[in-house]
């Protein structure tokens, strides 16, 4: 497997990846914290819970079972979506803006009955966002930062062999060693930053949803949903390599803005109601 001897590891893979490992677990602690911290009487843990079981559920079992078959299943289905740009990001938008908000949605309305807190549903976001990165996020960095030392001590045949690639498996292993022989500070730098934008998107979109369930609006769940595809459009453009990363995080703070601009106003609506 000569395309794997060829593979250098940059000097800042390493550390790089070591701080984006070390970044993606504090990330989410520092939000729970300082929100707990600050509503210890408002919250409770089990909202945060709830929020990582959420998404969980509805993203990492149930959208990923939907994806299985449209995806990665050689059918029909699977060859068209796979085959058409158009298809494919406008099928990875609505599966992930329906069965996220959808699951929150369920959550927060049939399963979240008791301490019902403006307090709560941001901690809920905590949740649902900190799991993304802990069960999602975390392990492929952590990958990553193995892949790079394995193959920085210069021995490709035991990297290989470390890591179970086979001739069989070299093709679908090569994008992997090469993003991280790749990586650098910059792209530390952006994932850090697209992860905090993450965060503050997943607890926006639930304070949306959460005034919807409160107030019995139901113009609030579609509005989360179109909000949802529109945060994920340039990801999966970029993902069919349409766009350059850069202009993924442009478009990722200008919707982030958005919509923690609509949850500030409706937090303060849910914090005015419990008043009267």
């Amino acid at each position: 497997m000569t395309e794997f001897e060829n593979i250098v590891i940059g000097k800042s893979s390493i550390p790089s990846l070591i701080i984006t490992v070390i970044l993606m677990i504090v990330i989410p602690l520092v939000f729970f914290v300082w929100w707990r911290r600050k509503y210890k009487e408002q919250t409770r843990i089990s909202w945060l819970i709830a929020g990582a079981a959420g998404f969980i559920v509805s993203a990492r079992v149930l959208e990923l079972g939907v994806h299985y078959f449209c995806i990665v299943a050689d059918n029909p289905v699977s060859r068209f979506i796979n085959g058409n740009t158009v298809a494919f990001v406008l099928y990875g938008i609505v599966m992930a803006g329906i069965f996220e908000e959808c699951g929150r949605h369920i959550v927060l309305k049939y399963i979240m009955k008791k301490n019902h807190t403006r307090e709560n549903a941001v901690l809920y976001g905590i949740g649902h966002s900190g799991i993304e990165i802990l069960a999602v996020i975390l392990p492929s960095m952590i990958m990553y930062l193995v892949v790079a030392v394995l193959f920085s001590s210069g021995d490709t045949e035991s990297a290989l062999k470390a890591l179970n690639i086979t001739e069989e498996t070299a093709a679908a292993a090569l994008p992997s060693v090469q993003a991280a022989a790749s990586y650098g500070y910059a792209l530390a730098v952006m994932n850090v930053i697209e992860r905090l934008f993450a965060m503050l998107v997943h607890i926006g979109l639930t304070v949306i949803v959460y005034y919807g369930v409160r107030n019995a609006k139901k113009i609030c769940l579609p509005i989360a949903v179109i909000l949802h595809m529109l945060v994920d459009t340039f990801p999966a453009l970029y993902q069919r390599g349409i766009v350059p990363l850069w202009t993924v995080e442009v478009w990722a703070a200008l919707w982030a803005a958005v919509i923690v601009f609509i949850a500030v106003k409706l937090y303060r609506r849910l914090g005015e109601a419990s008043d009267l």
